[in-house]
């Protein structure tokens, strides 16, 4: 009998795991693929690691504008593919350790729900293996199964052998001279970004206005025009695909048709609730994804999900979140502190590239919707002595702080620019905490740091 049977071992379950075993109890984790899920394996790992290799070729060509000559600069995609599977390696590795150091029982395979548990009756997790199938019973389950790229509906778009999603073009063999990408999110970007820096000639299809369509509206613009080398093609619907030419339409309605060597479809994911026995406990689902409250509990007592399952914030970090608050009221039995609870005002974001962006809180657009009234400020990253002494590009970037007009807290942060992605967390903080403006005005920032901008954005709301 285990304490808790956790279906999935991406970051929502294998940090689940490990903070249970840390408490002592008995857990049993079963993951179908490789543990760290997508993000680790197919995701946020790989890409991050495949882009700082770009990252480091572009900068090694610009080197000379810093003093530093580099003569025959070149790359080899297969050994920056072999360094991406190295760092793989090592983090999972990282977590099969963690799971042995805190008796975590993980097994290689797919899980189901078999029945709930109710009352005294423990539920029943059945994992299937390539060596056949056996029956488990937990007081407890947490589901963390993740998501898959979505595939819409678009004639030519399935079983077509030139179109992949984000897992397959991360394995690519060479690096494709033409790559259309269809979707302007965040996924999109960062691989229009990767191969335009590594020399593709990239373009990138996008049905709404703008691309990364949540972004505050000030900020995209600077994101995409500091992609000089991808070819954004907004206000654009597919029609079809065939083959690796897509088939699109302008605002205007104008038909037009794009060739390429690739074609990624980067459209969003999808949280999976289709293969691990939902209907059968009675679990309250829909393809967004399952319905839990914010202490992360489904509508069966007993089973709690976390991560992108859950379809309310399709992000790592998130599912780290959402795995604490799930353990800690799994821990105190369904009936944890007020304080221990999913909030989602200010979980942050990030785009990365050569250029980054990120942000928290909500937009001035959110915020005029909504009726709040504001005060904001925009502050080029060229205030920063940081950003310029190591950045060629001096106008790039901006760092946006919006607050409440009436009581001075602070509502979202946002920034294009160096660090961004390392640096937008302090804006979360600021807002979990509901800072005010002259709150943040005490505060003492490192200098020379691109992050004291936060501090002199708000300094300029008044």
């Amino acid at each position: 009998m285990y304490d808790t049977i956790i279906i999935g071992g991406g970051p929502a379950g294998y940090l689940a795991a490990e903070r249970l075993g840390h408490h002592k109890k008995k857990v049993l984790l079963i993951e179908e693929a490789h543990l760290g899920g997508t993000c680790l394996n197919v995701g946020c790992i790989p890409t991050k690691t495949l882009l700082n290799s770009a990252k480091l070729f572009v900068h090694a060509k610009e080197a000379e504008k810093f003093g530093v000559k580099a003569e025959g600069v070149s790359y080899d995609w297969c050994a920056i593919q072999n360094w991406k599977a190295e760092v793989i390696s090592k983090l999972r590795g990282g977590i099969e350790s963690q799971m042995k150091r805190y008796g975590v029982e993980v097994i290689n395979g797919r899980g189901e729900i078999l029945s709930a548990p109710s009352g005294e009756r423990a539920a029943k997790v059945r994992s299937v293996t390539p060596n056949g199938s056996a029956e488990h019973e937990g007081k407890t389950i947490l589901v963390s199964t993740g998501s898959v790229p979505v595939l819409p509906p678009i004639p030519g778009a399935k079983d077509n052998a030139r179109l992949v999603d984000s897992t397959e073009l991360l394995a690519v063999e060479s690096v494709p001279k033409r790559l259309i990408v269809i979707g302007g999110g965040v996924i999109g970007v960062e691989f229009a970004g990767l191969f335009s820096a590594l020399g593709a000639e990239v373009t990138v299809i996008e049905m709404m206005d703008e691309i990364v369509p949540f972004m505050d509206k000030e900020q995209a613009p600077l994101l995409r025009r500091a992609m000089k080398g991808v070819d954004f093609k907004l206000g654009c619907k597919v029609e079809k695909i065939e083959g690796a030419a897509v088939h699109y339409t302008d605002k205007k309605g104008k038909a037009e048709v794009k060739e390429a060597d690739l074609v990624l479809m980067a459209v969003g994911r999808k949280p999976v609730t289709d293969t691990w026995g939902a209907a059968a406990a009675g679990i309250d689902f829909s393809p967004r994804g399952v319905a839990v409250d914010d202490r992360m509990r489904t509508n069966i007592p007993g089973i709690w999900a976390a991560g992108d399952v859950t379809g309310k914030s399709l992000l790592a970090h998130s599912a780290y979140r959402m795995a604490e608050v799930a353990v800690a009221d799994i821990l105190a039995g369904g009936q944890a502190d007020s304080k221990n609870r999913m909030r989602y005002n200010a979980v942050p974001w990030a785009v990365y590239g050569l250029t980054e962006a990120g942000g928290v809180g909500i937009t001035e657009q959110e915020a005029e919707a909504k009726g709040i009234a504001i005060l904001k400020s925009v502050l080029p990253m060229r205030v920063s002595g940081r950003f310029v002494a190591e950045n060629t590009l001096m106008g790039q970037g901006a760092v946006k702080v919006i607050a409440d007009a009436n009581d001075r807290r602070i509502l979202g942060v946002h920034a294009v620019g160096a660090y961004a992605s390392e640096f937008i967390w302090g804006g979360a903080a600021l807002i979990e905490q509901e800072f005010r403006t002259d709150e943040v005005k005490q505060l003492i920032f490192p200098h020379p740091t691109v992050s004291e901008l936060i501090r002199d954005a708000v300094w300029a709301l008044e």
